[in-house]
């Protein structure tokens, strides 16, 4: 059986932003994690755009979430690893675990929760003990022009107003339900808000970049989604309504070398740069909350 990924992106193509290398000389705990971070800046101009025939593939299912951190250390992986190229197949967390458990061909799964982590772990398809590497909060984002004019996170509750989420299965769509029951226990907020905000979703998304795209193409009026989506480039089209700490939900995201890994020691190696205090840098660039201490 063929599978194909909701989204992949080849290593040696995915661009890498300029502030991660720009900023490593003055953030770095020393010269040889100074030269990896610096290596993600170099890298995308100087290698080829094609793999050589001869070389191995990593491959790495991750969140979709995941897909500009993980793109910019799977740049820095391949340039510590000559003839490695890193694969990257993106998705909610649910569809890669369900693709895994069908028997797809993967080196390292990435997860957006410990429940998708926990079902391929049931299936004994993981290798070891899986780490959590990072954590997510959730945010509300609405269209810059703002149609449904909401100022504050109760409006999502007034009727009329089209919300998108991901579905419950997706890690994106449980935390946001966790938020909204939260906030109909908070001071201000309506004990029915929940059940009227979800009155008012009219999509429920596989992934959480399906519901940034139909927030930022103005097909929703606003949308639940992870802290870390909200990109530079992202906020200058849409509203950002953050979540009090108090009603927030913290996400966990683990990763694991997977047990039918066809290059186990590489995908070991990939797994330890993720929890490397240079890896937890990346993620902390792309708006991930490191797990791993940043001090020298």
């Amino acid at each position: 059986m063929q599978y194909r990924p909701i989204r992949t992106i080849e290593g040696t193509q995915a661009p890498l932003p300029a502030s991660v290398a720009a900023s490593a000389s003055r953030r770095c705990c020393g010269p040889a994690v100074a030269a990896l971070i610096l290596l993600l800046g170099t890298v995308a101009a100087s290698r080829a755009p094609a793999a050589p025939p001869s070389a191995s593939t990593l491959r790495v299912s991750a969140a979709a979430s995941l897909a500009d951190a993980f793109g910019a250390i799977a740049l820095a992986f391949e340039a510590a690893h000559p003839g490695t190229v890193v694969r990257l197949d993106l998705a909610g967390s649910q569809q890669l675990a369900l693709q895994l458990e069908q028997g797809a061909a993967a080196d390292v799964f990435a997860s957006a929760d410990a429940r998708w982590m926990d079902a391929v772990r049931e299936r004994g398809l993981v290798s070891g003990e899986p780490r959590v590497f990072a954590r997510n909060r959730l945010a509300v984002i609405v269209p810059r022009v703002n149609p449904a004019g909401i100022e504050r996170l109760q409006d999502l509750a007034k009727p009329g107003v089209k919300v998108v989420m991901g579905a419950e299965a997706v890690p994106v769509g449980a935390y946001g339900r966790a938020v909204l029951r939260n906030l109909s226990r908070a001071a201000g907020f309506d004990p029915d808000f929940a059940r009227r905000v979800l009155a008012n979703v009219v999509s429920e998304e596989e992934s959480v970049k399906s519901v940034v795209g139909k927030v930022r193409l103005g097909e929703a009026d606003a949308g639940l989604v992870y802290r870390s989506d909200v990109s530079p480039a992202l906020a200058r089209v849409v509203r950002v309504f953050e979540i009090p700490d108090s009603a927030n939900v913290l996400a966990s995201y683990p990763i694991a070398v997977l047990r039918d890994s066809r290059a186990p020691e590489r995908a070991s190696e990939f797994v330890a740069l993720v929890l490397s205090a240079a890896g937890q840098r990346v993620l902390e660039r792309h708006g991930l909350m490191p797990v791993a201490s940043l001090a020298p």
